[in-house]
């Protein structure tokens, strides 16, 4: 009886230490970030570029997935929303949006030594309050695609 009981007691013990997940992995490399240039225009999962919010590109992440990206030299870190492809550079892991490079370090830098983990959704509560800030309007771009296709060229 104790025998039955006891093994009964490890598989359910067993069984659980499957269950668990492991913590997000943790990425390091080199980040830049976006060119004015792409301002107002599409990402790769159709909405349009924006310097002031919070988004970066990746390779490989689903869009809407949540990164927190650390600044190796400084200690900084920002919650960003992947909603593009990229970099296409080699030796970057992740191009961010004008206000993710300057949450996490100096513009002129241009190059951030970083780290990134996935956010999890119960960690998503913790934004820094400057994510709610009043976004300026729509760039022109945006607003006329002539201007887009007739006029600008890269």
């Amino acid at each position: 009886m104790k025998l039955s009981l006891f093994t009964i007691f490890f598989i359910l013990w067993a069984s659980s230490l499957f269950a668990q997940k492991s913590g997000s992995p943790i990425i390091k490399g080199k980040a830049s970030f976006y060119s004015d240039w792409f301002d107002g225009r599409l990402t790769a999962n159709g909405e349009f570029f924006s310097q002031e919010e919070y988004t970066a590109a990746h390779r490989s992440l689903p869009f809407d997935t949540w990164v927190e990206v650390k600044n190796l030299d400084n200690n900084k870190s920002v919650y960003l929303r992947i909603n593009d492809r990229g970099p296409y550079i080699k030796g970057r892991i992740i191009d961010l949006s004008k206000a993710g490079a300057k949450a996490i370090g100096n513009l002129n830098q241009g190059i951030f030594d970083v780290e990134i983990r996935i956010v999890e959704k119960r960690d998503l509560i913790i934004f820094p309050l400057d994510f709610l800030r009043l976004k300026k309007s729509a760039p022109l771009r945006q607003r006329s695609s002539y201007l887009d296709f007739n006029l600008i060229t890269p």
